[in-house]
């Protein structure tokens, strides 16, 4: 498949992208928000020629915090424009940087949206974050001499083997890169493999790691438990959840509850759509639960906390002694380890971990994660950290180390931009 192929089916599919949308504005409302933004109508009004940075969902958009700080700082004469593709990401955008940055959701990769956006945006250097790969819009930015750039740049070899089948598509749409800023060594042999030009292709490792956790965080949180009258219960968060998953973490808390009745989890789904069917959840498993949302005193009684906020996921996790990351009980590759180490919490997952196999083996290999196949299994490890303390700090310990052996990502992906802007 070549680029004119699909462009034509992305606009055969136009009704079932359409459909998709209504069907998720449905579930959560704010996907029927700014529709036009999506096909570059009634873009908001921008600053040309800047740096646009492209952080597709929630999880990017964290990732993409540091460097867009950097950015700001180093290049404060240049208008930043954030897209997103998801409410959460463009919240969470918003609510970090407000009015210091542009921001828009980026259109459907077709031509003439990709056109009309370029239009409005006229970037001197685009940067696309992970692996979120658009033909168009990188097309549109080639062709007008924009350097285009894949930062934190991550492909496993299952995703490998799926661009390959469309090599006629992906092999020009990776030569169009200026820079390929990747994790490891091994992701940069798949996309040297799969027409990345080498030269291009850098190992800069992981801006995850350059996480910097404000102190006054964790003070905040301390303030927040004694306030609850809950600084000495036992306290875990399962953040990110799935469907499919929460089922496991509360019958995993009803366990645990057995052996420290004063247990109190917080449970926090990954999409606000969920939020109100895993509260029902919740009630009718028997467990007494107040919703974050609502600003509900945690008391005495409370089993279950509901994090059904939106930014706040790391205040959630400086409340907690132990952190649980979702979307690993499931197959759905799971999130971000580094947040929850960062500030310093024993971590534990379930054994889907494709999206962060390098992380995952790090921090596994250095005696902090934990990895769990059920809610037997969750329970016994939460029970055992619980009871030893000591453990648990090791454990924390180790997770921090990791962290701080491994930044430097940021500054050698900035490096690499400096060499690309004087170009541009």
């Amino acid at each position: 498949m070549n680029r004119a192929l699909y462009s034509l089916l992305f606009h055969l599919l136009l009704p079932i992208i359409a459909g998709r949308l209504a069907w998720r504005a449905w579930r959560a409302p704010a996907y029927g928000r700014r529709i036009g933004e999506r096909f570059a109508l009634g873009l908001p009004a921008m600053r040309p020629g800047g740096i646009w940075v492209h952080a597709v969902s929630l999880g990017e958009s964290i990732a993409a915090a540091p460097l867009i700080r950097e950015l700001l700082a180093r290049y404060p004469e240049l208008p930043i424009t954030v897209t997103s593709m998801t409410p959460t990401g463009s919240e969470r955008i918003q609510a970090l940087f407000g009015d210091r940055i542009q921001h828009c959701y980026l259109p459907y990769d077709l031509p003439w949206a990709c056109a009309r956006f370029y239009r409005q945006v006229q970037p001197r250097l685009a940067l696309i974050m992970e692996t979120e790969l658009w033909p168009n819009h990188i097309h549109q930015c080639a062709k007008h001499g924009v350097p285009v750039v894949l930062a934190n740049a991550r492909l496993s070899e299952r995703s490998a083997r799926g661009y390959a089948r469309f090599a006629r598509l992906t092999a020009p749409m990776l030569a169009e890169l200026s820079l390929i800023a990747v994790q490891t060594e091994a992701e940069a042999e798949r996309f040297r493999r799969l027409g990345a030009r080498p030269g291009c292709v850098e190992v800069t490792g992981s801006i995850k790691f350059d996480l910097s956790v404000d102190a006054a965080l964790q003070v905040r949180a301390s303030q927040l438990r004694d306030q609850w009258g809950a600084a000495q219960r036992p306290l875990w968060i399962a953040a990110s959840t799935h469907a499919g998953e929460d089922e496991i973490i509360l019958a995993a808390h009803r366990q645990l509850l057995e052996q420290f009745p004063q247990a109190l989890l917080i449970l926090v789904p990954r999409h606000p759509e969920r939020f109100a069917g895993v509260f029902e959840l919740c009630k009718r498993e028997g467990f007494s639960t107040v919703r974050r949302s609502l600003d509900e005193t945690v008391t005495a009684d409370t089993q279950v906390l509901l994090g059904d906020t939106l930014g706040e996921l790391l205040f959630l996790y400086a409340l907690a002694d132990l952190a649980f990351v979702g979307g690993s009980l499931v197959p759905n590759g799971g999130h971000n380890l580094l947040e929850p180490a960062a500030l310093g919490k024993p971590l534990l997952s379930g054994p889907h971990l494709f999206n962060f196999l390098e992380i995952a083996a790090q921090l596994r290999s250095a005696g902090d994660l934990l990895e769990v196949q059920d809610a037997a299994e969750l329970q016994a490890q939460l029970q055992q950290l619980f009871a030893e303390p000591q453990q648990a700090a090791q454990r924390a310990a180790a997770g921090q180390a990791v962290l701080r052996a491994n930044q430097g990502a940021l500054v050698r992906l900035l490096a690499g931009l400096a060499r690309l802007l004087p170009r541009a």
